[in-house]
């Protein structure tokens, strides 16, 4: 079982960036492929990133690709989103996600509760 705990999102202006992190409970994070989604007001669950366990690969939505960055960090069993030039369009409930590598949140067994970011224009 891994619980997940997202943190750091808020309120920026168009343009400003945030940093959001998922803490994970698990002693095995570092063998699972991590990823974020979003869900925006009235519109279905959105892929965002995903990375591979040992972080040598990352994958990104066309929508934030060159603006976000994935990462994580096993020693401290944390994933981050990077998020610059942030957009109104970006605003949503990011998601965490632990156990796949890729679009699919069919691939992905456990997920954190969630963090509100939004952006002003």
């Amino acid at each position: 079982q891994v619980q997940l705990v997202e943190s750091g999102g808020g309120l920026v202006q168009a343009g400003g960036s945030l940093r959001l992190s998922c803490a994970a409970s698990a002693r095995t994070f570092s063998t699972y492929a991590m990823g974020w989604f979003r869900r925006a007001p009235g519109k279905e669950r959105e892929f965002v990133a995903a990375i591979s366990w040992s972080g040598s690969n990352t994958y990104y939505a066309d929508s934030v690709k060159g603006r976000f960055t994935i990462s994580r960090d096993n020693a401290k069993n944390t994933v981050y989103l990077q998020m610059n030039s942030l957009k109104p369009e970006d605003t949503a409930v990011y998601y965490c996600a632990a156990g796949g590598l890729g679009p699919d949140p069919y691939d992905y067994d456990y997920w954190g509760q969630g963090t509100q970011v939004t952006v002003s224009s």
